[in-house]
C-alpha cells in the first residue's frame, strides 16, 4: 500500500503533467543583477532631484544580463525554476563565487519602472538612510506595532495626489484590489444582519471583461460570500454597460475597471464612465496601477488626465510600477 506522501507525490506529478501539456506551467527566468559602477552618494545628490536629461543609472533598470543556460531554456521553451543559477553561483559544491557562467545582455521592454526611479541615486540614498536610522521591516502587522508615522505620511501624500480624503496602504496592488472587492461584498452581508442577503439586498458589481486578475480574484472571493451579483460588460463597451445598468433592478451598484489596461495599452473611457455614473448613481472604482505618477499634469493618474477625479469614488494604486518601490494603496473618502 502506498503511503499518503507517495500518493500525493503521484497526484501532484499528474497535475503538473497536465499543466505542462496545456503549456500553462510558468517558468522563472532569473535576471542577474550586476553593479557596473559603485555608487557614491555625496552631498551633490540633491542636484539629481529634478530630471533634465538621461543619466547612466537610467540604463541599469533596462540593460540586464541573463545566464546563457537560462536563455537557452527560454528559447527552447524548456521549464525552469531558476535552480541552474543557484547551482552556478555556488559552483555546484556550495562555494559561493565559484561561477564560470556566461551571460547574455538583454534590453527589457516589459518592465513597469516607467520613471526609472528604482535606480535613481536620490531614491537609493533615502532608502539607505531610512534603513540605517530605523532598521529593516515593520516588526509586526499594522494592527500591532507595524504602523508608523512614515506610513501615515505616505498615506496622506497619496490621498492628496489622488484628490481623496484618505488612503490605506496595502502590501501590494494585488492585495489592495482583493481587499477592496471583499470589503465591498461584505457591505451586503452586514446590512443583512450578518446573514446571506436577499437578491434585492445584494450588491451588483459590473466589471470590464479585461480587468486585471486581482480584480477578478477579488470578485470571485466576494461571490463566495453570496453577497454580490456580477455582470461582466464587453471591454470598454459603454453601450453594453449602460444596457446592463438599465436592466438591473438592484439599488447598490458598483462599476470597477482598470484605468489603463496593461495588455493592450488602452484607456478606460473615463468621460463616458463619469456620465453613466451621474445617470445611474453607481460607485465608480478604478485600478490606476499603470497611470499613477505617469498620467496627468501632477502625476495624479488617468482620472486627472481626463479631468474626472471628482467622478471616481475609489482609486486603487500600486507603488511597484512608476514609483519604483513596492506596495499598494486604496484612496477614497473617509466615510
Amino acid at each position: 500500500m502506498e503511503t499518503p506522501s507517495a500518493c500525493w507525490d503521484n497526484w501532484v506529478g499528474e497535475a503538473l503533467e497536465t499543466l505542462y501539456s496545456l503549456k500553462v506551467l510558468r517558468s522563472l527566468r532569473p535576471i542577474c543583477l550586476r553593479s557596473s559602477q559603485p555608487r557614491e552618494f555625496g552631498a551633490d545628490d540633491d542636484a539629481f532631484q529634478v530630471f533634465d536629461e538621461m543619466q547612466h543609472w537610467d540604463r541599469s533598470s533596462v540593460e540586464v544580463e541573463i545566464a546563457e543556460t537560462t536563455f537557452s531554456r527560454w528559447m527552447h521553451d524548456t521549464p525552469s525554476s531558476g535552480d541552474e543559477i543557484v547551482c552556478s553561483a555556488t559552483g555546484g559544491d556550495g562555494e559561493a563565487g565559484a561561477s564560470y557562467e556566461k551571460f547574455k545582455k538583454l534590453i527589457l521592454f516589459s518592465g513597469n519602472d516607467y520613471l526609472g526611479l528604482s535606480s535613481h541615486p536620490t531614491i537609493g540614498k533615502a532608502v539607505a538612510k531610512a534603513a540605517q536610522e530605523h532598521g529593516m521591516g515593520p516588526r509586526g502587522s499594522a494592527l500591532i506595532c507595524g504602523y508608523t508615522n512614515y506610513h501615515r505620511l505616505l498615506e496622506s501624500s497619496l490621498a492628496d495626489l489622488k484628490k481623496k480624503e484618505d488612503c490605506l496602504l496595502c502590501p501590494t496592488g494585488f492585495a489592495a484590489n482583493m481587499a477592496l472587492m471583499t470589503a465591498i461584498g461584505s457591505i451586503g452581508t452586514l446590512l443583512a444582519g450578518n446573514s446571506i442577503p436577499s437578491e434585492d439586498e445584494k450588491i451588483a458589481v459590473f466589471s470590464d471583461a479585461l480587468n486585471h486578475a486581482s480584480i477578478i480574484d477579488g470578485i470571485r472571493l466576494t461571490e463566495r460570500q453570496k453577497s454580490v451579483k456580477v455582470y461582466v460588460y464587453r471591454h470598454c463597451d459603454m453601450s453594453h454597460l449602460n444596457m446592463l445598468l438599465s436592466n438591473c433592478r438592484m439599488r447598490k451598484k458598483v462599476v470597477v475597471t482598470d484605468s489603463l489596461f496593461s495588455m493592450d495599452g488602452d484607456y478606460a473611457p473615463m468621460v463616458e464612465l463619469a456620465d453613466l455614473r451621474k445617470r445611474h448613481g453607481f460607485l465608480l472604482v478604478i485600478d490606476d496601477a499603470h497611470g499613477t505618477f505617469v498620467c496627468g499634469k501632477n502625476g495624479g493618474g488617468v482620472a486627472e488626465e481626463f479631468n474626472c477625479e471628482k467622478d471616481v469614488d475609489i482609486c486603487i494604486g500600486t507603488l511597484s510600477k512608476a514609483a519604483g518601490c513596492h506596495g499598494g494603496f486604496i484612496a477614497c473618502s473617509c466615510d
